[in-house]
């Protein structure tokens, strides 16, 4: 019966509205509840787009069913129809009399408190322990698998836990000690695949309303462009790093690097030099000479002499490095509490982490049975009296934190507009945040960096009007000196003259 196959579409999807309107109307408490409801509202869309294409599938009609059922209900006698129809219906429910029958109204409506949810349970299971819900990001894991990279393992130079969360996107020297030929290595392909099979992970996990595949998109489209203008930083093809031995101004990391000796130097001079030394040229000659036997390969294989299996298994690495940079910037707010979260649980013993820990399964044991209490006569109110900031599960922090961090006392800054920052750690940081800088920038300064711990507008003026007069003193000091001559035809100022010239030595 095709019309009730429509029908049934129509009413799936009108309920399915229905659900989501009633879901976004509602205001999650906690992250979990947020993320409980956006996966739902997730999981409706879905759907709604099945059976939408079901539905025009059924309007299609491609075989003319739906069209003989139309004809056959509007001519010839009804009531024969009707009961045709109903001796079918009978039929089918007693070849399958234990068949349950899909309730709509049912499936799609909120859970009220205390009923089982599965969405929430399969929340529940989507993040560990470490990301607390999307809070945080975890990667130690992949911190391990970069500390036993080829290049990394036996280094000098091994980073802190903290100190990867910084650099995990940086893949150009200094900060990333892997050569360019030992990133063609499997180990270091499946790292960075690892790093940006997470991220995305994570970014789905994170936004599940969020339209992530046309991102991706737009970062291989990006990608796909500055590969064929060989734009990409560390990946320039070999031809060019010869011509021109010199990165361009805007790559300040490959500046005073040679990536065929895989060396860093400290100025330009010596840079030059190391261009012209024997050691270079060996180093570039052999790098050539693997390169023409690409080529070769590649003319054995019928591919042009430019498309060498290097390059492809290049082109690879450095694809999954621009993705991985991509999107670390868009979860960029994550990665800073991550940091900020690690710090404050190397700080704690193992007591508190395990407090801590307590705490947020029963936050998330007991989230029914707290609203329902809260509906009833407010017990679940927080009792704060002395106004303490909130922790992530939504508690006061303890006293001693708070005395810890001199959250009690009070910055105010009045190029911010007498904005009072609570806690030296926020006063610090608000220098370089948008508000200071804007309220810098509108009293005319624009070198804000000199301008660190002056919160008055009066110190602010006085300190342009000081560093002014000291830049005009320098320029008119440097435009009035006299240079004087020796008969040797020694430059010197006026005043040393006179000098050697009291003295004899002149």
């Amino acid at each position: 019966m095709i019309l009730e196959d429509q029908r049934f579409l129509h009413e799936d999807l009108e309920r399915l509205e229905q659900a989501i309107s009633d879901r976004v109307l509602d205001d999650p408490r906690n992250v979990r509840d947020r993320l409980n409801r956006d996966h739902q509202i997730s999981g409706f869309v879905k759907r709604i787009q099945e059976q939408s294409e079901r539905l025009r599938d059924v309007y299609a009609d491609p075989n003319g069913e739906r069209t003989k059922e139309i004809q056959s209900i509007g001519t010839g006698d009804p009531f024969a129809e009707f009961y045709k129809q109903l001796g079918e219906l009978k039929d089918i429910h007693k070849r399958y009399p234990n068949e349950p029958v899909e309730n709509l109204e049912r499936a799609y409506r909120k859970k009220a408190p205390g009923e089982n949810d599965a969405v929430g349970s399969e929340v529940d299971n989507m993040f560990s322990g470490e990301e607390a819900y999307g809070r945080y990001l975890d990667m130690t894991t992949l911190h391990d698998d970069y500390l036993n990279l080829t290049g990394v393992k036996g280094g000098g130079q091994r980073l802190t836990y903290l100190q990867y969360l910084d650099q995990f996107d940086v893949f150009t020297p200094p900060q990333c000690p892997v050569k360019r030929s030992q990133k063609l290595s499997d180990d270091y392909f499946r790292y960075v695949g690892a790093i940006a099979s997470y991220l995305e992970s994570f970014k789905r996990r994170t936004g599940p309303l969020e339209d992530v595949d046309a991102l991706l998109k737009a970062f291989d489209d990006d990608f796909e462009t500055m590969w064929r203008e060989d734009k990409m930083v560390g990946w320039k093809g070999e031809a060019e790093q010869e011509q021109k031995p010199r990165a361009p101004v805007d790559d300040i990391d490959d500046d005073l690097y040679c990536s065929a000796c895989a060396k860093k130097f400290s100025n330009q001079s010596v840079y030059d030099g190391h261009l012209k030394g024997k050691k270079h040229q060996k180093a570039a000659a052999a790098i050539k000479s693997n390169d023409d036997a690409n080529n070769v390969n590649g003319r054995a294989n019928g591919s042009a002499p430019g498309s060498s299996v290097q390059r492809l298994k290049e082109r690879a690495v450095a694809e999954r490095e621009f993705r991985v940079k991509k999107l670390a910037s868009i979860l960029q707010s994550a990665r800073a509490d991550t940091k900020t979260n690690v710090e404050r649980r190397q700080g704690m013993t193992e007591r508190e982490r395990q407090q801590e820990r307590e705490a947020l399964l029963a936050e998330n044991a007991e989230p029914a049975g707290q609203e329902e209490g809260s509906d009833d006569d407010g017990d679940d109110k927080i009792y704060n009296p002395l106004k303490l900031p909130l922790a992530w599960d939504g508690k006061p922090i303890p006293f001693w934190l708070y005395k810890l961090h001199g959250l009690g006392v009070e910055f105010p800054c009045e190029i911010c507009g007498n904005f009072i920052y609570m806690g030296r750690r926020a006063f610090d940081k608000h220098f370089n945040e948008p508000r200071h800088t804007w309220g810098l920038r509108a009293l005319g300064i624009k070198n804000t960096s000199l301008f660190r711990e002056v919160t008055r507008i009066n110190e602010a003026l006085q300190l342009q009007e000081k560093i002014q007069r000291d830049e005009k003193s320098v320029k008119t000091k440097s435009d009035n000196i006299v240079e004087m001559e020796d008969g040797e035809g020694h430059v010197m100022p006026e005043k040393v003259y006179y000098d050697l010239q009291k003295q004899g030595l002149v």
